[in-house]
């Protein structure tokens, strides 16, 4: 298990991180996600061992992080850390020989991860002359190629298409199916809510919620979709609940006070023909509206 215990980083007169604390268990893909200087780039420099935490403690199998175990962690940073002008497969090959990869395993790794994220025949390309896409690709097989026990990825999917897209995150399925734990950060939140199994929320330093979808769902009002008649024909009259918004057909009511989704739906169809009717689960771009939103006005 990797533990974010109670880490706490100050730069000068700025407290980039208050008592953050996680963990990301064996074989869970961790979607840690916040806005541009809410931390989360701080917080991966800290497990990776780049920045020094004022206070608190990384840990991996209840053990502080090492430089040792630094060499087992794949790290993929927000930044492009490769050789410009070194070519990919000679590059890839020697960053997992710095991470203790024997010269044969290391070319067969090259091979594999370059295979396997369409990169191959870039492999005698100087980095410069790739896209960014591509690019992005090779920093993802860096982070690969020595074969890592966890993952922490910083932005790893931007500026990539749509089957790049889809190509990683099969890629990081397939990791954590292995039991490696992964941790990325990513502004796509409707793609962290696709892929992750959990998800942690920072703003101001200050982790603010940390749970699966469903969880952070959990603290949500009781919500329906009703598609049909408009609600001034039913919905004024009806006690228990509240009209939240209306798009076209598409009314939809929060429950409070005890009334019930049967309540609302004979209501409608009292007014006219129902066509669509449903319980609405807010996305994870409207939790984390929400959850920011009460963690800066509390």
């Amino acid at each position: 298990m990797l533990e974010i215990d109670g880490i706490g980083k100050r730069f000068g007169q700025v407290q980039a991180l208050h008592d953050v604390t996680f963990a990301v268990p064996p074989g869970e893909i961790f979607g840690f996600v916040g806005s541009n200087g809410a931390g989360k780039t701080t917080t991966m420099r800290i497990v990776l061992g780049v920045l020094e935490a004022d206070v608190g403690e990384v840990r991996w199998k209840d053990a502080p992080i090492d430089a040792e175990i630094r060499r087992r962690i794949g790290y993929m940073p927000e930044e492009r850390g490769l050789y410009p002008k070194m070519k990919v497969g000679d590059q890839l090959e020697y960053l997992a020989r710095l991470h203790g990869v024997s010269p044969a395993a290391a070319r067969s790794a090259v091979e594999h991860w370059t295979t396997r994220l369409g990169i191959a025949e870039r492999r005698s390309d100087e980095v410069q002359k790739l896209s960014l896409g591509n690019q992005q690709r090779v920093q993802l097989s860096a982070a690969l190629v020595h074969d890592p026990e966890v993952l922490v990825l910083d932005e790893p999917f931007s500026g990539l298409d749509p089957t790049a897209v889809e190509v990683m995150s099969g890629v990081l399925r397939d990791k954590a199916d292995s039991g490696v734990p992964v941790i990325f950060s990513s502004h796509q939140l409707d793609l962290v809510e696709r892929l992750c199994d959990r998800v942690g929320i920072i703003s101001g330093g200050r982790m603010v919620a940390v749970g699966t979808v469903l969880e952070l769902r959990g603290g949500s009002t009781e919500q329906l979709d009703v598609v049909g008649p408009p609600p001034e024909r039913w919905a004024a009259g009806l006690p228990g609940i509240t009209v939240v918004s209306v798009e076209g057909a598409r009314t939809r009511v929060e429950l409070t006070d005890g009334a019930t989704d049967q309540d609302v739906l004979a209501a409608a169809l009292t007014a006219g023909p129902v066509h669509e009717f449903g319980r609405y689960r807010p996305p994870l771009t409207e939790l984390y509206r929400d959850v920011v939103t009460a963690g800066v006005t509390a």
